[in-house]
């Protein structure tokens, strides 16, 4: 029988059952993070929505990853697999805010269109 011993200087393994691959690392205050992928034209979609991309993070994106982000252009982004690449992307948190606030409204505004007297040929609609 051999022994088995631990090689120094090896990195301790990260269970698969707590691996979280696209997790943003040194967050800075202040601001929403989110991981776009970079098709079509989704990347102007969010900087004309308030995101910045975030230079400084595409290399340090989920725990231990065997290939490290690379620039496509003068953006930073890092392979998700299947041929696309993603990039690091921020917002303020007060317009994240902002935003969510209107979703909600939008959400509450369409939910009392079905919540109103609907008059039918026969019976009733009721929503509980």
């Amino acid at each position: 029988m051999t022994n088995a011993k631990s090689t120094p200087g090896r990195v301790k393994r990260t269970p698969l059952t707590v691996r979280n691959r696209l997790s943003v690392k040194d967050k800075e205050p202040g601001y929403v993070y989110r991981i776009v992928n970079d098709t079509d034209d989704r990347i102007a979609q969010f900087q004309e929505q308030g995101y910045e991309i975030d230079q400084k993070n595409a290399g340090k994106v989920g725990d231990k990853r065997v290939d490290s982000g690379t620039g496509l252009g003068s953006v930073p982004s890092f392979s998700v697999g299947q041929g696309t690449k993603a990039v690091v992307m921020r917002i303020k948190q007060e317009w994240y805010d902002e935003d969510q606030r209107a979703k909600l409204a939008y959400v509450k505004s369409t939910e009392e269109t079905l919540s109103k007297d609907s008059k039918a040929d026969y019976g009733s609609i009721q929503t509980t």
